[in-house]
């Protein structure tokens, strides 16, 4: 039996296709760019949370400048 993947993306992503989205599947983290859907990276909740925290924390703020 095939479970659908249902894919989350940022409320500030917009409508674009230009867009990071997130899904749960299996215990695993996966990670995706909306415009390459088949280039999927996966983590764990603990990594994955620890990357939020960093984030939230300004970590990586020069990435996106």
């Amino acid at each position: 039996m095939s479970t659908e993947i249902r894919w989350q993306k940022s409320s500030f992503s917009g409508d674009g296709p230009q867009c990071v989205e997130v899904a749960e599947q299996g215990g695993e983290i996966l990670i995706r760019e909306s415009d390459a859907p088949n280039a999927i990276a996966t983590t764990d909740r603990a990594k994955f949370a620890a990357f939020i925290k960093g984030v939230k924390a300004g970590e990586f703020d020069h990435f996106a400048l």
